[in-house]
């Protein structure tokens, strides 16, 4: 329908891309304390250098829902078998979705990650972040003493003792660096020094405060042991919670909203989030994103998602129970 202006957004959602699990061979050894965590992200073929990057930093399991031509799919193969970081490791899927549409399908590409994880946990995380050395063994040591829950009572999840039964997302807080070098910090002492110098921001401190606020960096500089937060408006943080976690909506597609609805649903099923005192991911710089470009110049783009939002919202309301207005969430009382 050409005279409605959301024809293209609205039609971006139905679109059924092909895809291609497992593209390289995987392989994986499970973690014998149960706690294992696998890293859960999405790219397109312009983030590709990440992918090595990120196996410095991370030991354990990867799954990433790539989205690709044919033609790159073809690069990404020779890439893959050209690089000794990548070819030499096992444990990452890599799971091919095929470009279709004017727009980058964030959400379902999150869900095609997700899906194929294979550990109890995940790491809900985005490309352009790496993790300080050594999170792989902290997350799973700190899923092991705080406890995550489930959102199903399946067998899996008997082992949890019934003082850990609360559904709980663990927050690893983010930061950014506008260096496209910097000597990546080694602990967190050296992080805290590089925040003061100005070598590094909390996440988005310059153009999207809320995204992260509730985090509270100025308690997690001091905080030695994982503390809870509230939820609020716009809140976005990368977390760790069990692999049975509701998916992503796919409505969201290109820039806006898209990572939080989901911690919005989150709150709305009563997660409790707590943030771990010695973990960090940092941001690195880059070209900003075709979808972000057009989201900032095209202002049918923006009420197209402010539409899309106030519906998500709407439905949220029915489905839980609870009214969210201006921001505010009220609970209806039954």
């Amino acid at each position: 329908d050409d005279d409605d202006p959301c024809y293209e957004f609205d039609r971006a959602q139905s679109i059924q891309h092909r895809t291609h699990l497992y593209y390289i061979e995987f392989e994986y050894e499970p973690s014998p304390d149960g706690n294992d965590v696998t890293l859960v992200a999405q790219l397109s073929m312009d983030r590709l250098q990440m992918v090595e990057a990120l196996c410095e930093h991370w030991e354990g399991p990867i799954s990433l829902a790539m989205y690709m031509s044919d033609s790159e799919v073809q690069q990404f193969l020779g890439y893959h078998q050209n690089s000794k970081t990548l070819s030499e490791r096992k444990n990452i899927g890599y799971h091919i979705v095929y470009r279709d549409g004017p727009f980058y399908p964030i959400n379902k590409l999150r869900n095609v990650a997700l899906e194929q994880v294979i550990t109890p946990y995940v790491f809900l995380t985005d490309i352009d972040f790496l993790p300080m050395y050594g999170l792989y063994d902290y997350l799973k040591r700190s899923i092991g003493s705080i406890g995550l829950g489930s959102s199903s009572s399946s067998p899996m999840d008997q082992s949890i003792s019934s003082a850990n039964t609360a559904k709980r997302a663990l927050v690893v807080p983010a930061f950014e660096t506008l260096l496209y070098r910097i000597q990546f910090p080694k602990t967190k002492a050296d992080l805290i020094q590089m925040l003061n110098i100005g070598q590094l921001f909390t996440f988005r401190y310059h153009v999207w405060t809320k995204g992260h606020a509730p985090t509270n960096f100025a308690n997690w500089v001091q905080a030695t042991t994982p503390y809870r937060i509230k939820w609020e408006p716009d809140f976005e943080p990368y977390i760790v919670v069990h692999r049975d976690v509701v998916r992503y909506d796919t409505r969201f597609v290109g820039f806006g909203w898209n990572k939080v609805s989901h911690i919005m649903e989150l709150y709305a099923q009563n997660y409790e989030f707590i943030v771990l005192p010695n973990a960090f991911i940092i941001h690195m710089p880059h070209a900003p994103s075709f979808d972000i470009a057009k989201y900032r110049s095209n202002s049918n783009y923006r009420k197209c998602l402010q539409t899309l939002k106030r519906n998500f919202i709407t439905n949220l309301s029915k489905r839980y129970g609870r009214q969210f207005k201006d921001d505010s969430l009220i609970i209806i009382k039954s």
